[in-house]
């Protein structure tokens, strides 16, 4: 286990701010040594009301109970081919998560791969889980539970790529949204959310409007796109056109809502846009906040400084692209965006797969968690900032 801690750089000085900015200050430890880690997540595992690590890595699902990280490996070699996808959350208000897992990952493959578990919990949800086979499209990829009406939550699912498509051209990727039986054996029910996007990496779960039902906002080679459901299925409408792989949002110290990309998928770009005026017109697009990461791969954004408003953290590998890996943070300066601090967190020693954030010690800081596929390592930033 190695620990260390990190000074910051800044590149552009406030002075929009009555108060200075805080500077992020962190801990890294790293808790295992792993395979890959396709895709983290943080939820209650076992009830205790502490946040746990759920973790996808090459041929196991495993989950790190807080606050020792003990490693629970709870599913084993679900498919001949890699995980590449998990999500966890408590659907039922039982105070334990309920998790799903993606598998049969083949990159160009997109005829006949891909797999879609439900996992069924024993009594002792440290021991192995029971896996449930659903349906599944070709290229499954990612995947959330997304809160429904009346407290109900649908799995959704989504692909890389369309069925039988090369490349972006071809058949439209099918993202479904799956409801859940009182019998987990039972059939699930599933309905088509769209099908008209191309190589959408990743996708995200907001709330933006009134209701307490739960959005999407899709990253894809047509750009970003939000769904909004409907009585009669799910309403489209697009955010950007440039080709996008990751997508988180945020919020402005201007109050104004955000959202952050790499671009495009696998890229050498983060970008924000900010939320337009006219309802219906493009995001309009901030300052490149940086073109020269080497194979983006992850987004976590969250108001790690304590300011009341929402800071962006991004990482990349250089697999595809050689280079150093690297997270970067990326803090607003003033009310609109404009202006951007850059504060460097890790280099070489994390090749960042996946990050998620979420307060893992209870002191009321957000932390930041990474898995790294070439440097093989799960990390967690522990926030210092003062």
């Amino acid at each position: 286990m190695w620990k260390f801690s990190l000074a910051f750089f800044c590149l552009i000085a406030s002075t929009a701010f009555a108060e200075p900015i805080p500077e992020f200050s962190w801990k890294a430890v790293e808790i295992d040594q792993i395979q890959i880690g396709y895709g983290i997540q943080l939820a209650d595992v076992n009830g205790d009301e502490k946040t746990d690590i759920v973790l996808a890595d090459k041929n196991t699902i495993q989950w790190y109970e807080n606050p020792s990280w003990t490693k629970h490996v709870i599913a084993r070699d679900l498919t001949q081919r890699d995980n590449v996808c998990v999500t966890a959350r408590d659907i039922d208000g039982d105070g334990k998560c309920e998790i799903a897992v993606g598998g049969q990952w083949n990159y160009r493959e997109s005829v006949k791969d891909g797999a879609v578990f439900y996992l069924v919990p024993p009594q002792d949800r440290t021991e192995i889980w029971r896996a449930v086979k659903l349906h599944n499209e070709p290229s499954t990829h990612r995947m959330h539970w997304v809160r429904g009406t009346d407290d109900e939550y649908q799995l959704v699912v989504k692909p890389l790529r369309g069925k039988g498509s090369v490349d972006g051209d071809g058949p439209g990727l099918k993202v479904l949204a799956y409801s859940k039986p009182e019998d987990p054996d039972a059939p699930w029910r599933y309905d088509v959310v769209c099908d008209f996007l191309h190589l959408s990496h990743n996708f995200h779960p907001v709330n933006w409007d009134d209701d307490v039902e739960e959005e999407l906002i899709i990253a894809a080679k047509e750009g970003v796109w939000h769904f909004d459901r409907q009585r009669d299925g799910w309403k489209s409408t697009q955010l950007t056109d440039q080709f996008a792989g990751e997508i988180r949002d945020g919020q402005l110290p201007g109050g104004q809502r955000f959202i952050a990309t790499v671009e495009p998928k696998h890229g050498q770009r983060c970008a924000a846009y900010r939320q337009p005026d006219q309802k219906g017109d493009l995001w309009t697009p901030l300052p490149v906040l940086s073109d020269e990461l080497k194979d983006g791969h992850a987004l976590a954004v969250a108001d790690y400084l304590g300011v009341g408003s929402d800071q962006i953290v991004v990482g990349w590998r250089a697999m595809n692209e050689p280079g150093v890996p690297g997270i970067m943070m990326f803090t607003p300066t003033n009310d609109d965006g404009t202006e951007w601090r850059q504060t460097r967190i890790s280099g070489e020693r994390i090749a960042v797969e996946d990050l998620k954030a979420g307060d893992l010690n209870g002191d009321g800081k957000v932390d930041l968690v990474a898995a790294a596929r070439q440097t093989k390592n799960l990390v967690i930033f522990f926030n210092e900032t003062k």
